[in-house]
């Protein structure tokens, strides 16, 4: 399925800075919410929140709801110098913006909840290659991202697809370009379970300088449909038909991307370091070697704040989050042909919110 254009969400608010309310069809329906909603972040959430602003739309037609895929350190910093009242990311905060997020918070907390959880394919284009999935372990994925694995009919690629005819193809791996949560989720993936094959610290910057690469998903998913033998992580809502996917090496077996393997990595997941009950961040286990598992596995957050500065404020955003927290919400983006997400449990819909009911204002 191909990524939607960002022209709706830069349309929406287009429609908030130009024109009367009236006009956007700021007809509020009855709910009695209004106002504009601005948000920006991760564009591996694009997909995922075109769907959830167009529930609440339906809910609460008076409020002008947007969300820009910017990317998730982008949409932190926007968060940060209060441009934006919520943003997604891909990673959890520092401890240094959690505390520049009290300041914007008007002393109170960021909010860190998780409400987006979705595999990270590693795609590939080999045209023609006969096979649903290569397998690859990890430690073979790093040396290919790393550059020491230059072509696909590598012995170490070849010794996981016996069964397939590699072509001699030059594999050309492609990162993202700007700062991304997506990038980081990956390289924690490489550090943990890769060991000494791959030799770089995680982070949103990719780490290897020279590399092809792209601007956001869209733009990593169109550098790989250029060329052959081309080979990137992206998230798996928004691999094209074109490409081909990889099924990692997870203890004895290769598993392929579901939406049910990202929900079973996070099942045996612990909560994170310095977690509290309102960032309810999670330490995802990524060197797993549970039966079933898919350990490439992307938690965006959804971030706002406790406090805000009007009631307004306080109301839209917890109705958003509200809406994109419920069975209804999540089911909307657990949906194949919309984002194929793994919806939250119970347990962790408990805690969501528990968390957005503390949201008040200053």
């Amino acid at each position: 399925m191909r990524a939607p254009s960002r022209r709706a969400g830069i349309a929406v608010t287009a429609c908030i800075l130009a024109l009367p309310l009236a006009a956007c069809g700021a007809d509020d329906g009855g709910s009695g919410l209004s106002g504009s909603l601005p948000g920006a972040g991760a564009s591996s959430q694009e997909v995922a929140m075109t769907a959830w602003l167009a529930g609440m739309n339906d809910a609460h037609p008076g409020v002008l709801v947007s969300y820009d895929p910017v990317g998730s350190g982008t949409g932190r910093e926007m968060f940060l110098n209060s441009a934006i009242l919520f943003a997604g990311s891909d990673a959890a905060m520092s401890e240094e913006e959690l505390e520049k997020g009290r300041d914007r918070c008007f002393g109170g907390e960021v909010v860190e909840l998780p409400l987006y959880i979705s595999p990270i394919a590693v795609a590939y284009n080999l045209p023609g290659l006969d096979a649903e999935h290569l397998n690859l372990t990890p430690e073979t994925l790093a040396r290919i991202f790393d550059g020491d694995i230059a072509t696909w009919d590598d012995p170490a690629i070849a010794e996981s697809n016996p069964d397939v005819e590699l072509p001699a193809t030059e594999i050309v791996p492609v990162n993202r370009s700007d700062d991304s949560g997506t990038t980081e989720n990956f390289t924690e993936y490489l550090a943990e379970a890769a060991g000494d094959a791959w030799p770089h610290e995680p982070g949103e910057t990719w780490p290897i300088s020279g590399t092809q690469s792209g601007t956001q998903t869209s733009g990593v998913v169109t550098t790989m449909q250029a060329a052959e033998g081309t080979i990137g992580y992206v998230d798996a809502a928004q691999v094209p038909d074109d490409l081909g996917t990889v099924a990692v090496g997870v203890g004895e077996e290769f598993v392929p991307f579901s939406p049910e393997a990202a929900a079973a990595v996070v099942d045996v997941s612990p909560p994170a370091e310095g977690a509290t009950d309102l960032q309810l961040t999670i330490d995802l286990a990524r060197d797993t070697s549970e039966s079933g598992t898919y350990p490439i596995v992307l938690i965006s957050y959804t971030i706002a704040c406790s406090r805000y500065e009007s009631e307004q404020d306080v109301e839209n955003v917890k109705a958003l989050l509200g809406y994109i927290a419920s069975e209804e919400g999540q089911a909307r983006t657990a949906d194949p042909s919309v984002a194929g997400s793994a919806p939250i449990s119970e347990d962790l819909r408990a805690k969501v919110t528990a968390a957005i009911d503390q949201i008040t204002v200053a």
